[in-house]
């Protein structure tokens, strides 16, 4: 099966290495004869459907969670190892469409306009005035 990660870009289902294992998740009796565990693994360094700036923006952006220039999703939440290959392959493409977002512009600092630092001011003045009239009246 094969995974769209964007309009334009597709990885082949053969670029796709699956493992199977017994989960230690719910399902009694049934768990222990089934290998609903699933570990989903994809080559970033050899994948052919990525251009240079793909990979390098993959390998930088998702330098912490590759080993050895290799991407792996465990998922054993469900007791059926197919719902658990349709949320592996969900989640690595979720991975991958955020790590091949292009970035958000940065933020220009400004300052607060002058209007605003004056209505701040007299907020706290009123504030301040308000507190003050709350106090005792000071034995003078």
């Amino acid at each position: 099966m094969d995974l769209e990660v964007a309009p334009g870009l597709t990885i082949p289902a053969a670029e796709l290495e699956w493992r199977f294992s017994r989960s230690s998740g719910p399902g009694g009796q049934h768990v222990n004869t089934s290998d609903s565990r699933v570990q989903l693994t994809w080559n970033v360094g050899d994948s052919a459907v990525l251009d240079d700036s793909q990979r390098e923006r993959l390998t930088s952006r998702l330098g912490r969670r590759l080993v050895a220039g290799r991407i792996t999703i465990t998922v054993s939440a469900q007791r059926s190892q197919l719902r658990n290959r349709e949320t592996a392959l969900e989640h690595l493409g979720e991975l991958l469409r955020d790590a091949l977002a292009p970035l958000a512009p940065l933020r220009r600092a400004t300052k607060p306009t002058r209007g605003s630092a004056r209505r701040h001011l007299a907020g706290k003045k009123r504030r301040s005035e308000t507190k003050q009239q709350r106090q005792r009246p000071s034995a003078e």
